[in-house]
C-alpha cells in the first residue's frame, strides 16, 4: 500500500488540518483514502474518519511491534492511498524503546517505507525554514522526506522568499497555506474537541478541503507516495473481555482504539453499546460491561444523576464483570470532584476518588504487570497502553489491579484497583505484550 505521512517539527504546525482537507479533498476526487494517526490518540483519529469515510486506526510504534503495524495496515487493502497523520514533532518520542521503536512518527516511516510530508509553520520565519526542513530531512537515515507544505505564510513575498529557500535546499514545495482561521478546530484540555461535538464538522472538513485542493498540488502528493517491504503481519493477542460486551458510548465515554472494537469483532464477540448519559443501564443480556475514557469530569452532574445507569451498573456488577479506564474508572468510584471543587458520587463499585479542582497532568506511556485478573486478561499478564489526564487521586483503598511502569521503567502510583467483579486502570490498553 503507498502511503504518505503528515509530519512536523513541532506540535502546533497544522498536521491535522493539511491531512484532514487532504482526506476530504482525494475523497472528492473518487480515490479511497485509508487513515491512520500515529501514537496514542483518540480525538484525530475521529476527525480523520470523518473526512476519509474510513475507520481510522492508531499505529504506535512503542506499544505495537511491527506485525501488529503491519497487520493494522493491511485494512488499507483496496484503498488508493494511506495517509497517516503525526504526532508532535517528526522525530520525537520517548528515550526507551518499546516493541518497535520510541513512539516517534519516524519510526513509522523508517518501518513502512512511507515518505513524510512536513508540514512548516512559516509565521516569523523565511528561508530558516528551508534549514529546519533539511535538518529534518537528513536526520536519520531511512526517513524520506518528499517535501514540504509551507503553512501560516503572511503574502506572496513571504511565500516568494520561503520557496527560495527549499530551492536551495532541495526540496519541492507542495503548497503553500494563508492564515486561514475557517478551518482551525477548537481544542480543550485534553486536545481538540470531539468530532461528534461539532454542529459545524461537515463545514469544517469542506473548508480544509477547499484550501488544500486550491493551495496545494494534490498530483504531485500522489506521486510523492511510497512503500517499502512491510514485516510479516500478526495481529497479536486481542482478547475480547467477553462474548458479550456492553459498551458504555456517548460523549462522556468515547475513548476506546478502534482497532481493539475490530478486534473483539474479530474474535467473535459483539458488542452492545449504552448510553449513560441518557440514563441507560448495561444491558441485561452482556456478560461484561466495559466504561471506557471520556470527559466525564464534563459530565459530573448528568451522571452522578443517572439513577438508571447507576443502578443498573450496580446491580451488573454483582454478579458480572465490569471495567472501567481512566473516565470510565473514574465513574465507577465513590466520587469525582470537578474544577470547581464540587463532589459528585459515582458508582461507589470502587473506593477511588478523583478531583480536578488541582489539576495535574498525567501523562505518558504505561507498561502494566496484572497483580489480578481482568476482563480478557489473566493475571500476571503484560498490557501496553498510556495515561493522560487532569485527575488527582484523593483516595484510591483497593487492592491494586497492577505493577504499573512508566517508558523508563518507573513506577507510577496508579495503579487501578480491583474488588470483587470490578476493575478499573487509568491506563488505555492499546496491546497485549507476548
Amino acid at each position: 500500500m503507498r502511503g504518505l505521512i503528515i509530519a512536523a517539527p513541532a506540535s502546533g504546525a497544522g498536521k491535522t488540518t493539511v491531512a484532514l482537507g487532504l482526506a476530504r479533498a482525494l475523497r472528492q476526487r473518487g480515490l479511497a483514502v485509508q487513515p491512520f494517526k500515529s501514537g496514542p490518540d483518540y480525538i484525530d483519529p475521529a476527525f480523520l474518519a470523518a473526512a476519509s469515510g474510513r475507520t481510522c486506526y492508531n499505529l504506535d510504534s512503542w506499544a505495537m511491534t511491527p506485525g501488529q503495524i503491519a497487520a493494522l495496515v493491511g485494512t488499507a487493502e483496496g484503498a488508493d492511498l494511506a495517509l497517516a497523520e503525526g504526532s508532535m514533532g517528526l522525530f520525537d518520542g520517548v528515550a526507551a524503546p518499546g516493541a518497535t521503536g520510541t513512539g516517534a512518527t519516524a519510526d513509522l516511516a523508517a518501518l513502512l517505507g512511507w515518505p513524510v510530508v512536513l508540514v512548516l509553520n512559516t509565521s516569523g520565519q523565511a528561508q530558516t525554514a528551508a534549514a529546519i526542513a533539511q535538518g529534518l530531512a537528513r536526520f536519520r537515515p531511512g526517513v524520506r522526506v518528499a517535501g514540504v507544505i509551507l503553512n501560516r505564510v503572511a503574502s506572496p513575498r513571504h511565500e516568494a522568499l520561503l520557496r527560495s529557500g527549499m530551492a536551495e535546499a532541495g526540496l519541492p514545495v507542495f503548497g503553500a497555506l494563508p492564515r486561514n482561521a475557517a478551518v482551525a478546530v477548537p481544542e480543550r484540555h485534553l486536545g481538540l474537541v470531539q468530532a461528534t461535538e461539532l454542529p459545524r464538522l461537515e463545514a469544517l472538513l469542506e473548508n480544509a478541503a477547499r484550501l488544500i485542493g486550491e493551495q496545494c498540488d494534490l498530483e504531485a502528493l500522489l506521486a510523492a507516495a511510497g512503500n517499502g517491504p512491510l514485516p510479516e503481519a500478526s495481529a497479536g493477542r486481542i482478547t475480547p473481555p467477553g462474548q458479550r460486551i456492553a459498551l458504555a458510548r456517548d460523549a462522556a465515554f468515547s475513548f476506546i482504539y478502534p482497532h481493539l472494537l475490530a478486534g473483539w469483532r474479530a474474535a467473535g464477540a459483539e458488542i452492545l453499546p449504552f448510553s449513560p448519559l441518557a440514563d441507560e443501564p448495561p444491558p441485561e443480556d452482556a456478560d461484561i460491561c466495559w466504561l471506557p475514557g471520556g470527559y466525564p469530569e464534563l459530565h459530573a452532574p448528568a451522571l452522578a444523576s443517572a439513577t438508571r445507569f447507576l443502578a443498573g451498573l450496580r446491580n451488573f456488577a454483582a454478579t458480572r464483570p465490569v471495567h472501567g479506564e481512566c473516565g470510565g474508572y473514574m465513574v465507577l468510584g465513590e466520587a469525582l470532584v470537578d474544577a470547581c471543587g464540587e463532589r459528585h458520587q459515582m458508582a461507589e463499585l470502587l473506593g477511588l476518588v478523583t478531583s480536578f479542582a488541582q489539576r495535574r497532568m498525567h501523562l505518558g506511556y504505561r507498561r502494566a504487570s496484572l497483580a489480578a485478573p481482568m476482563p480478557g486478561h489473566a493475571a500476571g499478564a503484560m498490557l501496553a497502553g498510556h495515561e493522560f489526564h487532569y485527575a488527582s487521586i484523593v483516595a484510591q483503598p483497593d487492592a491494586p489491579l497492577a505493577e504499573v511502569r512508566d517508558a523508563a521503567g518507573e513506577i507510577v502510583p496508579e495503579t487501578g484497583s480491583r474488588r470483587g467483579l470490578v476493575s478499573g486502570s487509568f491506563f488505555h490498553l492499546i496491546a497485549a505484550e507476548g
